[in-house]
Parts: structure tokens; sequence; C-alpha cells
């Protein structure tokens, strides 16, 4: 049986991507950033997972006002690296696990959930990034990956409580799958940024400190909160934290933390990061 044995949560900060493709991760402007990943890196070398399933929003490179879909599942056997405006990234070709994602795929849809369904796209550094912050530069990623794109972008993005019901739907997708496979599940983005208006530079370490906080142990109060609280307190892209609301909600109803990073500033934006375990409950 497949198990979920680890969540990460993760800021996807494109010019972390941009330091580590040009040789920068040791500048003092960058270092600080890139240092709270060492542990998590030494740790994936332990643990071997074998696929990750990377929740992520596209910034208008496979997905434009054309097509929005809420939730869209990867369920192709590669996905190149996009052309943000500058070329793709230097980084290795992502491989999927096409036979688990179309398992997760009709789990979910016959758990009423409606996913859009995406066999060709490219990726962008929502997912990119997290994969160099997690291995480093590597000739080939170590993980299959199965991309799980969540519009937080265009109005309306779903609730968190959608988010996390998605999580558990994951969960019972994957413990639902006949082969042995170690599976983590990645949230990226946020945390608390806005890009542009009067509040452009806004950051919030208080929030962002309790948001992290309330992601381990047993509580389910995160998946209430309102999106008005999001755009209030951790600005407008402050809302890409839903989507760790969705690898919260696989890993069960209890959570331990392993390890937590925050920086701020990385670019004009807070930089969270932190891995958690499930913990069994006594019956």
């Amino acid at each position: 049986m497949a198990r979920i044995t680890a969540g990460i949560g993760c800021s996807h900060i494109p010019v972390l991507g941009f330091a580590h493709d040009h040789k920068r991760t040791q500048e003092p402007i960058f270092a600080p950033a890139f240092a709270g990943f060492d542990w998590t890196r030494e740790w994936e070398k332990a643990e071997k997972p074998d696929v990750v399933i990377l929740v992520y929003n596209d910034h208008a490179s496979a997905f434009d006002m054309k097509i929005i879909p809420t939730f869209a599942i990867g369920c192709g056997e590669r996905y190149a690296p996009a052309d943000e405006g500058f070329g793709p990234r230097p980084v290795p070709e992502v491989i999927g696990h096409p036979v688990l994602a179309w398992h997760i795929a009709q789990s979910l849809v016959l758990d009423e959930f409606d996913m859009t369904i995406i066999n060709e796209m490219t990726v962008d550094h929502g997912l990119t990034v997290p994969m160099t912050m997690m291995f480093g530069d590597v000739d080939a990623w170590p993980v299959k990956v199965i991309p799980l794109a969540v519009n937080v972008v265009t109005y309306p993005p779903p609730s968190g409580n959608r988010c996390w019901a998605l999580g558990e739907a994951i969960a019972r997708a994957v413990e639902s799958f006949p082969e042995d496979l170690n599976v983590q599940v990645w949230g990226t983005g946020g945390m608390s940024h806005q890009l542009q208006g009067p509040r452009a530079g806004l950051i919030n370490r208080e929030w962002d400190t309790a948001f992290l906080d309330r992601l381990s142990g047993d509580s389910d109060a995160l998946r209430h909160i309102p999106h008005i609280e999001y755009l209030r307190e951790t600005g407008s892209e402050g809302i890409e934290m839903v989507m760790w609301l969705i690898m919260r909600g696989a890993l069960g109803q209890a959570t331990r933390e392993l390890h937590r990073h925050y920086h701020v500033p990385a670019s004009n934006t807070a930089l969270g990061h932190i891995v958690l375990e499930p913990v069994e409950q006594a019956a």
C-alpha cells in the first residue's frame, strides 16, 4: 500500500531560483534564505521518497485567462520547465508518475472533487523552485512528481476548508493504491506578501508564525480562516497559503513538526518552510 510519510510547506519565491541558477546562493543577501534548507536536503536523502504530490499555483505559464481550473492534476509522464520570459530554468525535467496520478484523479472525481486532468503542460517556478530548495543542484530530480495546480491567482480561489478536504481525499486515494510507495505531499506558495498597490511589500511575521505553529498538533482551525483574513493580514498574495492546507489535510488528524525555517525579507516576501510528519492516533 502506498503511504504518505511526510508533508512539506515551502515558499516558491522566484528570486531563489535565480540565485541558485546563477551560483549566488552564498552571497549575503541570499545565504540566510538557503541555509534553512540544509537540514531538509539531508533529511530528504535519508527519507528517499518515491513520489511527491506537489501543490502549487501556475503563474500564467500553463494556464491563462482563457482557462482557469480551480484544481488541476498532472497525469503526464514528464513536464519541462516553463519559459517565464527569460528562457526556461536550467533545471532537470520533471518526471511524473502517471499510474498513481490517474489513480488519484479517478479517486478524487469519485470522491466528488471535479478535477481538471492535464496530460501536457510546462511547470514554472511555483513547482521548480521548491524542488531546487529541497534537492539542490542535481542532474536529475531524485523523485517522481505529480503536479497539482490550484487557482489562487484569479478570483474566486478555493476556500481553506475545501483545500483541507481535498488533502483528506488525496490521502484516501494514496492509501488505496496497491503499490508500496513512499509519498510526500508538498504545499507551496506564501507566506505573507503583496506585490502591488499601496500595501506592496507587506510582511506580517506575527501572523505567519502563528500559521506555522498551527500546522502541527491536532487542531483543524486553519481550515476555517476566511479569505478576508488572508487578504487583510497577509496581503493579496498571502492567499497562496491555502495550498499548504491541502498538504496538512493529507497528513491526517495530528502532525509533528520536524523542522522549520522562516526568513524575511526574501525579495519582497516572507520565506516560510516547514517539515511535518503524521502522528498515529491511539484507538
